[in-house]
Order: C-alpha cells, then structure tokens, then sequence
C-alpha cells in the first residue's frame, strides 16, 4: 500500500473566452518577414502577440522597435523551426496560463463544449516519495463512452494498460493519441491505496458534449428553500440551459443558493456575467466587471466596450431568471479559475460570497483566440473564418487583460480564499447533489444553522501541478504552480 500526498495534475486544461472583439484596433504593423522564407506562423504568432498580449511591454522580444529591417527579422524568426519554441520565448515570466494549439479548429469546439473524450473527469494524485500517481473519478459525462462502463465518482485508478502512472508516464498514458485505453482500479482506506483486480476499458468518442449544467435542484430543509447547481464550465452554447435552471429555481420558490463551481476551469466572459445576474439581478446600470488591456489596445477602445454592466437579458433575448440574491453560497476549490473566480469577484461588491472549499487558482487575466487573419487583427470569428490563413492552422490564446470589479479589486493571482476551509476526502467524496455530500452539507448547515453529520479541514501540504502553454498537454509544459498548506481537524 501507498500513502500519498496532494499532488494535482489538471485533467482539464484551462481556458478563457472574451466577449470582446476588436471593433476600433487597426491592423497589425511592424516587419514583414522576406516572403521566400517559411515563417508564416512563427510570424503570426509574434505580430499577434505583439499586438494583443497583456504585457507586450515588459517582453524584450516582443518589443516594436525589436528589429530594425525585414532581414533581422525573419532572422529571428528562423531561428525558431518549432512554433511552440517561439511561443515560449514571448511569454512574460509571470504568465502561467496562456497556450497554443496546432489545430485551431478544435481549440475553437473545446470553448463550445465540444471535444474528443470518452466522459470521465479525473484529477490526479502524487504519491508520497514517489513518482508514482493515481487518479481518482470526480464525475462522468452523460451520454459518454464512461456512462456505459462500471465506473463512477470516487472510484480509484493507479494504471493504464498494465503501466503504473508516474509523473513521466501520464501524458502519454491518458492524453495521448490512444482512443482507446484500460485503466487499472484500485482500493483506498485509511489513506492508502492498493491496486484490485478491477479495470475499465474506455473509448475516446469525437464530438462529446457536455452540458456544463450538470446538477440544478432544489431542497426544503426546516423552512428554507434552498437551491443547488453545480456548473462546471462557462460555456456560452449553453447560456439558455442556464437560465432555464435558474427559472426553475425560481418557479420552485429558492431563497438561498448553493453554487458548485469545484471543478469549473472558466469559459466565457460574457456567460460570467450572464451567471452573475441571476444570482444578484438585472440591475443594468450595476458596473459588473471593467476590462484593462496593454497600452496599444486600451486607447482604441471606447468605455463601453470596456465596461460590462448586469444583464437583463441572454445573448438570445431571453429575459434573466434572476434571483435576486443578497448571499450565496460558493463551493470553489483550486480547480476553479478564470470565469469561475471572476462570477465571485464580479458579485462581491453587491453580495455576500460565503466561499466553501480551498483557495481558488488564481486565474484574475482574460484571454481571447487569434488565428493567422491579418485583416481582422488576428482575432478569430466564426463568420469571417474562410479568411483565414489555409496554410496555418495554428491558433494561440494569450493572455490579453485583466478584469477589475466594481471596486476596482482585481489582485488575487494567489487565489480566492475561502471563508470556510474545507477540502474533499477522497475516502468520502459522496455523491454529487446528495445532501450528505460534504461541501454541500457544510453549506446547507451554514445557510440553516443546523450542524452537519462532518465538519473538518485538511492540513496536508500539496502541490498544484497545471497544464500551461499548450493546448494538448506534453511532458515539457507541465509545472509546479504553487504549494498550499491547510489545516487538518476533523470533528
């Protein structure tokens, strides 16, 4: 048997979208690489980037004045036969989130809900002293290639195919290009964990999707209305799912709020702020979130493009089931980023966030897809995609701005922290949606005053390991992000 130590390796990568386009920004300057050399991504990338990327001036590579003729620069240029080498060489040391695809095509279907996958949602685990780790289910997709097999929430993994997974070994093992792949099951008690015989043999399908609103219901506990919904990414195909949800927590009477974000790595801006007005209201001329970008781009955008106020209403027309809500209550942990910490942050000025679970990522940028298309500033769009360069199919998703609140708050690159500490058990990671489950009963009692069966915190120092840089994960891009500490007490 093996004791283990907290160890998270992201099965998910993270993303966010921008609502924003680039109404009123001019057309890309700078150099022009000698047209017989073949850079036309590496050139892409560096003119996007030079362009749109947050801290354009803090990178000396990155800098307009950077090259003084076309031969300098396609020099440069050349010097970087893997595009992902270039990519690299422009990112500001403090960036830990922006990533590149080499097909942008399925970038652009991942931010729609849209992937290759056969449903099982995972996170991963370091053993103590060891390189070996183990996996453990956090939930499985409907209408996936997992929902079929004998598998399920909290069920335990420590191989593929017969290979142990070790930190050197994952990638390929459960992200590479095999559809099809075993997985070897294992026991845990007391903290440890020993291989069984069991294994569950899963396929890749093309094309899943997942609705991100995977739980909406609602309880009648000693007088109160409570409603739970677990949402577990910000995607924007599913912006009228969302509201539906929320009018049925309406049409059911809710007075208090459970939102489950634990596992939701962010998404769409817009859909941030869709979500938070019908948790707060449709109080339009309530500032939700002002945007700020590099030097270049701030000037040419006007204030309302820069200023995101509550919505009345869905991107379809649809009025907002609002609930208009003075508290919720949020389960986040540090597998909650970007779109997730920006619902929190966005709603903090006008409600009271009584945050359950652990510090959350840290995600406080925005980011938006660009695609070799020179003549609409490199930023994608649906509509004018057949002017995209054919012979590139690469596409990036930098970091491009930061998003303050109404406060004008937006320093938590360290994480959301919680008001109540309270980490998952992989021994009791219940049933999602169950009132026994241990996040959701902790919120249930604070919201009735009424002690649950379990209260504790952990107090295990971890390890948060996340994909960077690259769409599709590989070995070298994989990193030590930052260690936590938390506090062990059960009662």
């Amino acid at each position: 048997m093996k004791k283990y130590v907290w160890l998270f390796l992201s099965a998910t990568i993270l993303f966010v979208g921008c609502k924003k386009n680039d109404d009123g920004v001019g057309e890309p300057g700078g150099q022009d690489p000698d047209p017989t050399a073949d850079v036309d991504v590496q050139n892409f990338m560096w003119k996007a980037m030079n362009l749109w990327y947050f801290w354009q001036a803090d990178v000396t590579d990155l800098a307009d004045s950077r090259f003084s003729n076309s031969a300098e620069y396609t020099t440069y240029l050349e010097n970087f036969s893997n595009p992902k080498d270039l990519f690299d060489d422009i990112l500001f040391t403090d960036d830990r989130f922006s990533f590149l695809s080499d097909d942008y095509e399925e970038l652009v279907r991942s931010f729609a809900g849209i992937s290759k996958s056969d449903g099982l949602e995972f996170g991963l685990v370091q053993f103590s002293n060891s390189d070996d780790i183990f996996g453990y289910v956090r939930y499985i997709v409907p209408n996936s290639d997992a929902s079929t097999k004998d598998i399920a929430r909290g069920e335990i993994f420590t191989g593929v195919d017969g290979q142990t997974l070790t930190i050197n070994n994952y990638v390929e093992l459960l992200f590479g290009d095999n559809d099809t792949y075993t997985l070897n099951m294992a026991d845990i008690s007391n903290d440890e964990i020993a291989p069984n015989d069991k294994d569950v043999t899963l396929t890749k399908q093309e094309g899943l999707v997942e609705n991100p609103v995977f739980i909406a219901k609602s309880f009648d506990i000693s007088g109160n209305k409570i409603g739970y919904l677990m949402y577990n990414r910000f995607t924007s195909n599913f912006d009228e799912e969302l509201n539906d949800a929320f009018g049925q927590l309406k049409s059911d009477g809710v007075t208090d709020l459970v939102l489950d974000m634990r596992y939701n790595p962010g998404g769409s801006v817009n859909t941030s702020r869709l979500l938070a007005s019908m948790i707060y209201g449709t109080k339009t001329n309530d500032l939700y979130i002002k945007q700020r970008w590099n030097s270049k781009i701030q000037p040419e955008l006007s204030t309302e493009q820069l200023e995101d106020y509550f919505a009345s209403s869905t991107s379809e027309g649809s009025p907002i089931q609002t609930l208009n809500l003075n508290t919720v209550y949020v389960l986040a942990t540090n597998s909650s980023a970007s779109a997730s910490e920006l619902v929190m942050n966005g709603l903090a000025p006008y409600v009271d966030i009584v945050h359950i679970g652990e510090t959350t990522r840290g995600k406080n940028e925005f980011s938006i897809t660009l695609v070799d298309i020179p003549s609409n500033s490199y930023v994608y769009n649906s509509s004018n995609e057949s002017g995209i360069n054919s012979d590139n199919s690469w596409g990036i998703q930098p970091l491009v701005g930061r998003n303050e609140n109404a406060d004008g708050f937006s320093d938590y690159t360290a994480g959301l922290v919680p008001n109540i500490e309270l980490k998952e058990d992989l021994g009791n990671l219940g049933i999602l949606g169950d009132l026994n489950e241990p996040l959701l009963a902790k919120a249930i009692s604070e919201i009735t005053g009424i002690a649950g069966k379990r209260d504790f915190t952990v107090k295990i120092p971890i390890k948060i390991m996340t994909s960077s840089k690259m769409f599709t994960p590989t070995k070298d891009n994989m990193y030590l992000d930052k260690e936590l500490n938390l506090d062990l007490n059960f009662q």
